[in-house]
C-alpha cells in the first residue's frame, strides 16, 4: 500500500473526536441508564432490579460495544483518565489529549442529559436519582465508605484497568481483536469491587456527567472522581513505560 493510500485511509481528527463523543455517550447512557432505571426497579411483590451485578455488566458491555464500534477510529478511550494514562505511557500523542478529553466530556454530558429527558417524562420524575448514580464518599457511597476508602479504590481500580489496556493493546500481542472483550471484562470486575464503595467511576467524564444533575453533594465531591482515576492512570502509565516498555526495548 502506498503512502498516499495510508494517508487517505487514516481517520481525520474530526472522525476521531466524533468517535470519542459517541463512544462516551454509549458508555454513560448504558451504565447510568441501568443504574437509574433498572438497578432499583421493582414491580408488584417481586424485585426485578438488576442490582450491582447488572450495573457492573452494563459498564463492561458498554465499553466492549463502544470499543468494537469506534476503537478502529479513535482507539476507543471514552475516558479522560485513559487518554492521560496512554499519553504518559507514550502510547498516545500529547497534542491530541485536550481534544479527546473535551469530546469525552461532551459525550458524557449529552448522555446524562438524554437520560434526564427520559426520566422527566416518566411517571415518577425525581432528579435525586442522579445523586444515587453519582460517585463519592459518605452520603454518595452505597456502603457508606469514607473519603480515603473511595480515593484508594478509584486509584487502584483505574490503575489495574489501564494496565490491562496497555497490555492487551501492546504491539505483537496475539488475538488483538479480543482486546475490547478483555478490557470490558476487567472493567466489570473492577466495578463489582468498587460499586459498594464509590459507585465505581474510574472515569471523570462519567462522574461529571452525573454530578451536574446530582445536586450539591455530587458537585461538591466530583473532584475526587476526577483526581483519583487520573492519578491511578498516570501511575499505571509510568510503571508500564518504565518497566515493561523498557524491558521490551532491552530484549529487542
Amino acid at each position: 500500500m502506498s503512502d498516499t493510500a495510508v494517508a487517505v485511509d487514516a481517520p481525520s481528527t474530526g472522525q476521531k473526536l466524533t468517535a470519542e463523543v459517541l463512544g462516551t455517550f454509549i458508555l454513560v447512557f448504558g451504565v447510568i441508564g441501568t443504574a437509574i432505571f433498572a438497578a432499583g426497579f421493582a414491580a408488584g411483590d417481586g424485585n426485578l432490579n438488576v442490582g450491582f451485578l447488572g450495573v457492573a455488566l452494563a459498564l463492561g458491555l458498554s465499553v466492549v460495544v463502544g470499543a468494537y464500534a469506534f476503537g478502529p477510529v479513535s482507539g476507543g478511550h471514552f475516558n479522560p483518565a485513559v487518554t492521560l494514562g496512554l499519553a504518559v505511557a507514550g502510547r498516545f500523542p500529547w497534542r491530541e489529549v485536550i481534544g479527546y478529553i473535551a469530546a469525552q466530556l461532551v459525550g458524557g454530558i449529552l448522555a446524562s442529559t438524554a437520560l434526564l429527558g427520559i426520566l422527566a417524562t416518566g411517571p415518577l420524575f425525581d432528579i435525586a436519582v442522579f445523586q444515587g448514580a453519582s460517585t463519592g464518599y459518605g452520603v454518595l457511597s452505597p456502603g457508606g465508605y469514607g473519603l480515603v476508602s473511595v480515593f484508594l479504590v478509584e486509584v487502584i481500580a483505574t490503575a489495574v484497568f489501564l494496565f490491562v489496556i496497555l497490555g492487551v493493546t501492546s504491539a505483537g500481542r496475539a488475538a488483538s481483536n479480543l482486546a475490547p472483550l478483555a478490557i470490558g471484562l476487567t472493567l466489570t470486575v473492577a466495578a463489582l469491587v468498587a460499586i459498594p464503595v464509590s459507585n465505581a467511576s474510574f472515569n471523570p467524564a462519567r462522574s461529571i456527567a452525573t454530578a451536574i444533575y446530582g445536586g450539591a453533594d455530587a458537585i461538591g465531591q466530583v473532584w475526587l472522581s476526577i483526581v483519583a482515576p487520573i492519578l491511578g492512570a498516570i501511575i499505571a502509565g509510568l510503571i508500564y513505560k518504565l518497566v515493561f516498555d523498557r524491558a521490551a526495548k532491552l530484549s529487542a
